[in-house]
């Protein structure tokens, strides 16, 4: 199960975040302290305030990130584990092989990615859209009798 997190890409990324991490508290203390010396400001201060936000951001996107790794290995078919026992489904999929050797579908999204587009308006519904729309028609007939000339 964990075994995924562990491979030279991921090992790759874990170093990565945590770096990430621990020099977003680098950066929050360097800047505390930068804050309140002779020469420090508001702004040093602000900054020492976000950089432990975007620590733990990318500690969030890392935890986030790993979830999502497992859950696909999860669902991925087993191809090490032991044959389960012979049931009638098998005698059906040794007269179809090729049906057989298909993945299994992953689960559908609960919604789509992309929002359904709108329905179109008619200029008769809406007075002002085909008043923005003629114009826009004027527009583009004067600046293509400009191009001819």
């Amino acid at each position: 199960m964990f075994r995924s997190l562990l491979t030279p890409r991921w090992l790759l990324l874990h170093v990565l975040f945590l770096a990430a991490a621990i020099a977003s508290i680098f950066l929050a203390v360097w800047q505390w302290d930068r804050a309140h010396e002779a020469g420090g400001s508001f702004q040093n201060l602000g900054y020492a305030l976000q950089w432990p936000v975007f620590g733990a951001f990318a500690v969030f996107l890392w935890v986030k990130l790993m979830r999502m790794e497992l859950t696909d290995t999860d669902t991925q078919p087993q191809t090490d584990s032991a044959e389960p026992p012979a049931t009638a489904n098998d005698e059906q999929e040794q007269q179809e092989p090729e049906q057989a050797a298909e993945p299994a579908p992953r689960p559908k999204r609960k919604r789509p990615l992309v929002p359904p587009p709108a329905p179109p308006v008619d200029a008769d519904e809406d007075p002002e859209l085909a008043a923005y729309n003629a114009y826009l028609a004027e527009l583009n007939k004067a600046d293509q009798q400009h191009d001819r000339r």
